[in-house]
């Protein structure tokens, strides 16, 4: 696997709530419904008070283990890697399934505060702390499997990547949680919005920002040296763009890149962009290859898909999250919650089709408005599936697997996913590098199935399972890691 897809296709979750790995509070324990009118009305039993919310984990647990499958499978199956530019696949909803999860989890970590002041700065802490881990992890210092190497030039380094953009999505999402929240009582519907609707507002203007700079700033030619890109061989020395635009949603001359151009700088952005794999770029469309006769410019030039200004629209989804966090918080009854979070998940899919219609595509490297719609409304129904299917139905056996690896996220993120146990065990080999237990193992499947494509799916659903049971084996042991 080439270093530089790390930045495109590894996705993260951090495990922001401290409080999922104890026993559910008061306002998160499910519960029949009361006979009490008001959202806030049941009163939770003593008998139910060690009860957790256990389809969250398992809602991150089965998003990990979904990055792990597109990432490790999408070469082999094309249909489910990342849509080079416009449209969406199973992979361009990871991301946005992460960002929710992270959202739903900061309602439940905020839902008492005692200092505010306090608690800015465990999140200030948090935030900066996830910043790093994800410069250490994606900013190049590891070069991934098949490259027993490691190291990277600060001038080259990358500052932006996945962890980086959860890192804002929570920080912006906490900072209005504990400064913009109204401190009342919630005893009706009415109530609940006056306690969140200058969160609602905050979350608006953002977006709003995020519109005018896309479709208003004017994109003018630029120029970029192609001499430091991969594909120096095609071309050398400086390569103008032709630009002089606003409003542009094509990879040559849309204002996220830049901002990123102008706030970063072009050396520290990822170098290997998705829009690599369009037809313009790719004679092995929609997977990378050699550049077609005739190619524009700008397939050689760099494009961060976690960018400065698209993290602003990907923070929304942080929000959509957080509001459903308040519902699992003032609403008892398992079927009112369920009923609620239908009802917000399906107008933002509905939304997301109707803006597409209208001329907004669906853009995962953008984060347009129509992508996060989407991507957020599914994510929204599926946890509500997971909700009724785990926590009101309590069919938990059969995703114990998917739960144990939502209690150790970050772990199996960071080990697993960026690669960093694959590449320690290719580090032991028989004479050739290529003579290693991963690539021996999965060698082995293909002979088995004969087939190279079915054989790598085997792999990453072996490698999968292995995971789930590395997950299960640190629960049993109360170890869990955390930020």
């Amino acid at each position: 696997m080439e270093p530089g897809r790390l930045g495109e296709n590894r996705y993260a979750l951090i495990d922001m709530a401290d409080e999922q790995r104890e026993p559910l509070l008061h306002e998160d324990v499910i519960i029949p419904c009361s006979s009490s009118d008001g959202p806030d009305a049941s009163t939770p039993s003593p008998a139910n008070s060690n009860q957790r919310l256990a389809s969250l984990d398992v809602f991150r647990g089965l998003t990990v283990a979904l990055m792990i499958l597109v990432d490790d499978a999408g070469g082999a199956f094309p249909s489910i890697n990342h849509s080079p530019w416009f449209g969406v696949t199973l992979a361009d909803f990871v991301m946005p399934f992460f960002l929710f999860g992270v959202g739903v989890s900061i309602g439940l970590a905020f839902k008492n505060i005692s200092s505010k002041t306090t608690a800015m700065k465990k999140v200030m802490l948090r935030t900066i702390k996830l910043f790093l881990l994800g410069l250490f992890l994606q900013g190049g210092y590891f070069h991934g499997r098949n490259h027993l190497t490691f190291g990277v030039d600060v001038d080259k380094i990358r500052w932006l990547g996945v962890l980086q953009r959860i890192s804002i999505g929570y920080l912006l999402a906490s900072m209005s949680e504990i400064w913009l929240v109204n401190r009342i009582t919630v005893e009706s519907p009415a109530a609940f919005v006056r306690k969140y609707y200058i969160q609602w507002i905050f979350a608006v203007l953002l977006c709003s920002i995020y519109m005018c700079l896309l479709y208003g700033l004017y994109v003018p030619d630029w120029e970029f040296e192609a001499s430091s890109m991969n594909y120096s061989a095609y071309a050398s020395g400086s390569q103008i763009v032709h630009c002089e635009v606003r409003g542009s949603l094509e990879p040559s001359c849309n204002a996220v890149g830049l901002i990123d151009r102008i706030l970063i700088g072009e050396h520290h952005l990822y170098q290997r962009p998705v829009y690599r794999r369009t037809k313009e770029c790719s004679v092995n469309s929609p997977d990378y290859g050699p550049l077609p006769p005739n190619s524009p410019g700008w397939c050689l030039a760099p494009f961060d898909p976690e960018g400065i200004l698209s993290s602003l629209m990907a923070a929304i989804t942080c929000f959509v999250g957080l509001q459903f966090g308040h519902i699992l918080l003032h609403f008892k009854c398992h079927m009112q919650r369920v009923f609620l979070w239908t009802m917000l998940s399906l107008p933002l899919l509905i939304a997301g089709y109707v803006l597409e219609f209208l001329g907004v595509p669906f853009c995962k490297p953008l984060y347009t408005l129509s992508y996060m719609c989407i991507t957020a409304g599914a994510s929204g129904l599926f946890l509500t599936s997971i909700f009724y299917i785990v926590d009101v139905k309590l069919y938990r056996k059969p995703t114990m697997l998917l739960e144990w690896m939502g209690m150790n996220a970050l772990i199996v993120y960071a080990v697993a996913a960026c690669d960093l146990f694959p590449a320690a065990l290719q580090g032991f080999y028989w004479r050739s590098p290529k003579n290693n237990l991963v690539d021996g193992t999965e060698l082995l499947m293909q002979a088995m199935l004969h087939s190279r494509k079915w054989g790598t799916l085997a792999f990453v659903l072996l490698e999968i399972l292995f995971w789930g049971l590395v997950a299960g084996f640190l629960h049993m042991k109360g170890v869990y890691v955390k930020l």
